[in-house]
């Protein structure tokens, strides 16, 4: 397994009744390996994992492997805010021979201390033998993984790597300061993708992905490759509309936009909701102006 490059975090595409929709799902992921995507996140905080069943969870999973059929690694997502159920979960998921690596969250809610965090990423990590992601994302937690804490949990040998979504280009760096030259870091937001592998990161888990698979790609893949000028000038392009899918909270805007290109239904579980129409209105006319919608007429008889 090499994890490296773009690796989309899945929207979960969902029909009128809120069941899974699963052939969107597996034409998504067709589409996301087709455009040369490096590997696959299912059920992480983009697949709205909080609002699955624990059969679900594993079902989305399970698809995404079958699809993948080890095209790409497959890195699962496993977050719990209990220590025990994260642990429980990871050993689930480590149970199945198509996962190659699993991503988990910091405790949200609880807001542990650095110790407690450690305590916790140590506890997963010992119960199963797969990889380990971290994913570092105190927006959304509530609780940030500093940079001494992730140097001292990057000696555990089956923590591998980090999703780094603090924002904070500073901390990023100072990361690199503690964590030894094999620890893989990826950025954790799209629009800070270049500066992270600048810095030392070796790419993206990507929310815009889902709806452009291949430039996010050949964005991540140019600036590994050096090719500094190609990555800026599709930085440059779709900038506008990796910062609009957080216009509202997402997964909202990706799914608004995976509807607009006809690939799943807008559809989303409470407490997501759709979009207010003057944001999506916003939102279509970027992903129009970047060339993803062919029109706007068109777009609006979808």
């Amino acid at each position: 397994m090499k994890l490296q490059g773009c690796g989309t975090a899945l929207v979960t595409p969902f029909r009128p009744d809120l069941s899974i929709d699963e052939p969107r799902l597996r034409d998504l992921v067709e589409w996301q390996i087709a455009s040369g995507i490096g590997f696959l996140v299912p059920c992480g905080t983009t697949g709205e994992t909080p609002a699955l069943s624990r059969s679900e969870w594993l079902r989305v999973i399970d698809i995404t492997i079958e699809i993948a059929a080890g095209r790409v690694p497959i890195v699962a997502g496993a977050t719990s805010n209990s220590t025990a159920d994260a642990v429980d979960k990871a050993q689930e998921v480590a149970r199945r021979k198509g996962v190659d690596a699993i991503l988990t969250a910091s405790p949200y809610y609880n807001k542990p201390t650095q110790e407690g965090q450690y305590q916790h990423f140590k506890a997963i990590a010992e119960a199963v033998e797969k990889p380990l992601v971290l994913y570092n994302v105190p927006g959304r937690t509530a609780v940030n993984i500093e940079p001494a804490t992730l140097g001292r949990l990057a000696k555990i040998p089956n923590i591998i790597a980090v999703k780094e979504a603090s924002g904070n280009i500073s901390q990023i760096a100072e990361v690199f300061h503690h964590v030894p030259e094999s620890f893989l870091v990826f950025s954790g937001d799209d629009a800070i993708t270049l500066p992270v592998i600048s810095l030392g990161g070796v790419g993206i888990i990507s929310v815009a992905s889902n709806a452009i698979p291949k430039e996010m790609s050949d964005l991540t893949n140019a600036a590994l490759d050096n090719d500094w000028e190609r990555a800026r000038a599709i930085h440059r392009r779709f900038l506008p509309l990796m910062q609009a899918h957080f216009i509202e909270s997402s997964p909202m805007p990706v799914k608004a936009v995976l509807a607009m290109m006809g690939r799943i239904e807008e559809i989303y579980r409470l407490p997501m909701v759709p979009m207010k129409p003057e944001t999506r209105a916003r939102l279509q006319q970027i992903a129009t102006e970047v060339g993803v919608l062919r029109s706007m007429a068109v777009v609006s008889d979808l």
